[in-house]
């Protein structure tokens, strides 16, 4: 009886993937959806609806941080993410003009042409279309349905349960034909970029 003695080796894996491994339209979704303003929705939608269940007073709450979620995905499709020739990263918000570094002092040397990086209207459209994905995203959540639907009708369940969907498929299908270029915050810089 032969016995095979040799000692396993334990494979190493590593927890967060080398973004240059990240397939191309993955990456394009993490860019496209704000996935800060995901968890806080996830996060403070219960607390604001009370569990599903609003008033008087909660019902206009849950709009406004609805309304505030919705500007920081749209805001968030104009912000980018530049590197300078000597490895610095900074980040910006895109303007007409060009991209506004928030995170840059004044005496950097080595800084792409800025003006190359100022609002096109794909930008406008990503910025439109993730708003869109957040509201199809929201209406799709019990507590929002509750808090806003209490007790829909049948037709009114039915147009929450198919039009959310459709929008989220649509949106991602867009996504996918018209790719921005722009690096989020906290995206990683492609090579080229």
């Amino acid at each position: 009886m032969s016995t095979n003695l040799r000692p396993r080796v334990p494979t190493t894996t590593s927890i967060s993937p080398d973004p240059d491994d990240t397939p191309k339209p993955q990456l394009q979704r993490q860019q496209s959806f704000s996935q800060r303003t995901l968890m806080a929705f996830q996060l403070l939608i219960p607390v604001f609806t009370q569990n599903g269940m609003c008033d008087s007073t909660t019902r206009p709450m849950t709009l406004t941080l609805l309304l505030l979620l919705s500007l920081s995905c749209f805001l968030a499709c104009f912000t980018d993410t530049i590197k300078t020739q000597d490895g610095q990263v900074y980040h910006g918000l895109a303007t007409f003009n060009g991209l506004w570094l928030f995170d840059c002092p004044d005496n950097v040397q080595g800084l792409p042409d800025l003006s190359k990086y100022k609002i096109r209207l794909i930008d406008v459209i990503h910025a439109v279309l993730t708003v869109l994905v957040f509201g199809a995203v929201a209406l799709r959540d019990k507590n929002v349905v509750g808090c806003f639907y209490p007790t829909p009708g049948q037709e009114a369940k039915e147009v929450l349960d198919i039009v959310p969907v459709g929008v989220g498929i649509i949106c991602s299908l867009l996504f996918v034909v018209f790719p921005t270029r722009r690096h989020g915050i906290g995206h990683p810089v492609t090579p080229g970029k």
